[in-house]
C-alpha cells in the first residue's frame, strides 16, 4: 500500500443565507414559497429541499435528523435559500431508491444517492479490519485460520491480475507457503471457511502499491466483475476491496462493481483503500467512485499514512500525519461531503515497520474516533459535527500486529465497543 503526494483541497463554496424574502422578477408581491417542512425522520439527498423557520434550504448531500438551522459553516449540510412564505409541513421522505441492478454501458454522470442506508453487509456496528499478507516480507507469516479474533473483517492481500484487461485471479504464494510449513488452494479455502464459522468475513483486495489491474474499459469492467465473481465463487470470499494506487477510472470500475453485485446479492461487502491524496476533492476519480456507487458502498477506509502534510475539511492549515489533528481533520472530508459515516473508517499502520511514515500509537487512533463519534478526546481541531456512526478502524497489517505483539487490534478492538 502507500506513497505520499499532496494537494490542495478543492473547497465546497457555501451559499450565503438570504435575510430577507426572495421575490419573483417582475413581480414585487410574489414571495417564494415555503417547500415542505423539513422532517428528523425523512431522508434527504442532494438536491432535495425542505424549509424551517420560514426559510428553504437545499441539501448538499444524503442526511438524515440533521436540522437545516444547525450549522452555517461551509461544511453544512444544508444550503440556505433565502426566507419564503406559506404554510410547510413534514413531508415523508423525498427521495426514491435507486435500482440495484447495473446499467447496460458505464454512464459519467454520478448514482443517484439512496433514501435510506442499504444493507451492504452483514458487519457489527463498529468493526475492525486488517490486511492479511500473501506474502513473507518479515512480518509474522500466518496462515489466514492464525488471524487473531480482534478483526472482523480480513481483507486477503493481493488478486493478481492476468493477461485479459480487468480480470484477476488469485494464487497463493510459494514463499509464504514454505514459511508457514506448507500451505495449499485447499487449505486456504478450509481456512475461509473457518474464519466464516467464527463469524468473520474475508474479502479479495485488488490492487496495493505494485499493482497493475486496469479497469478503463467496458470489455475490462465486465472481465474484472466476472473474475471476482468466479474467486467469490471458489474460495468463499464475501467482496472485494478496491486498494487501487495507480490510478482508477470511476465510470468502468462503478460499473464493473454494480454488475458483480448484481451477480452477488446486497451481501457483498465492497471496501476501498483510498490514498489520503485520492479523498482530498469529491472530483478526483477515487473520490469520485465513492460517491458514485454510495448507495452499494460498504466502507472506505483511507490510508492515513506514507503522505507527508495534507489539508483538512477546515482548508485553514496542513496537517502533519502521524498526529490526531491529522486523523480527525481528514476524515472529516468525505463525511462532509458525501458519505455516510457508517461509510468511514481510519486507516493506520499496526507498527512503524508497517509503513514509511504516519503511525501513530493505538491510543490515538481511539482518540480520535471519540473526537469523531462523541466530539471528546479530540486535539486542537475539532470537527464540525459528531457523526457516531463512524464504522470503525483499518490497519496495515494483521501480520506486522502480530509480530508487534498484537497490541493495535488488542488496544482499538475492545475500545470499539464504547462508541455509540
Amino acid at each position: 500500500m502507500k506513497r505520499s503526494r499532496s494537494v490542495i483541497l478543492a473547497t465546497v463554496t457555501a451559499l450565503a443565507a438570504a435575510g430577507t424574502a426572495t421575490y419573483f422578477a417582475g413581480n414585487a408581491s410574489a414571495a417564494t414559497a415555503c417547500a415542505s417542512g423539513w422532517s428528523a425522520s425523512a431522508v434527504y439527498v442532494k438536491g432535495d429541499v425542505a424549509s424551517q423557520n420560514g426559510h428553504n434550504y437545499t441539501a448538499k448531500w444524503w442526511t438524515q435528523n440533521e436540522s437545516p438551522t444547525a450549522n452555517s459553516s461551509q461544511w453544512a449540510v444544508w444550503a440556505a435559500n433565502g426566507a419564503c412564505e406559506g404554510g410547510a409541513t413534514p413531508s415523508a421522505s423525498p427521495s426514491t431508491s435507486p435500482s440495484t441492478s447495473p446499467s447496460s454501458s458505464p454512464s459519467s454522470s454520478p448514482s443517484t444517492s439512496p433514501s435510506t442506508p442499504p444493507n451492504t453487509g452483514p458487519l457489527p456496528k463498529h468493526f475492525l479490519t486488517g490486511y492479511w499478507q500473501n506474502f513473507d516480507n518479515g512480518a509474522a507469516p500466518l496462515r489466514l485460520a492464525a488471524v487473531p479474533d480482534t478483526y472482523d473483517l480480513i481483507a486477503v492481500a493481493f488478486a493478481d491480475a492476468t493477461a485479459t484487461q480487468g480480470a484477476v485471479t488469485f494464487n497463493l504464494d510459494p514463499g509464504l507457503a514454505t514459511a508457514v510449513g506448507g500451505y495449499t488452494d485447499a487449505q486456504f479455502k478450509a481456512d475461509i471457511a473457518t474464519l466464516h464459522s467464527r463469524g468473520k468475513k474475508v474479502i479479495i483486495s485488488v490492487g496495493g502499491e505494485k499493482g497493475t489491474v486496469a479497469v478503463n474499459s467496458a470489455a475490462a469492467a465486465t472481465a474484472f466483475a466476472d473474475s471476482v465473481h468466479s474467486l467469490i465463487q471458489n474460495y468463499g470470499f464475501d467482496g472485494v476491496d478496491i486498494d487501487l494506487e495507480n490510478g482508477l477510472n470511476p465510470t468502468y470500475m462503478a460499473s464493473a462493481l454494480r454488475s458483480l453485485r448484481a451477480k452477488t446479492g446486497s451481501n457483498l461487502i465492497i471496501t476501498m483503500a483510498p490514498q489520503t491524496i485520492d479523498m482530498q476533492n469529491p472530483q478526483s476519480s477515487y473520490f469520485k467512485l465513492a460517491l458514485d456507487i454510495k448507495d452499494i458502498l460498504t466502507v472506505v477506509f483511507t490510508q492515513y499514512y506514507n503522505s507527508g502534510a495534507m489539508l483538512g475539511c477546515d482548508n485553514n492549515a496542513a496537517y502533519g500525519q502521524g498526529t490526531i489533528n491529522f486523523l480527525t481533520a481528514l476524515a472529516c472530508i468525505p463525511l462532509q461531503n458525501g458519505l455516510r459515516p457508517d461509510q468511514i473508517a481510519l486507516g493506520l499502520p499496526s507498527s512503524t515497520r508497517a509503513a514509511g511514515g504516519g503511525y501513530v500509537a493505538p491510543s490515538v487512533v481511539n482518540a480520535a474516533l471519540d473526537c469523531l463519534a462523541k466530539g471528546t478526546n479530540c486535539g486542537t481541531f475539532k470537527p464540525p459535527a459528531t457523526y457516531p456512526g463512524i464504522r470503525g478502524a483499518m490497519t496495515w497489517s494483521i501480520n506486522w500486529d502480530v509480530t508487534n505483539g498484537n497490541g493495535w487490534a488488542g488496544t482499538i478492538d475492545p475500545h470499539l465497543a464504547t462508541l455509540p
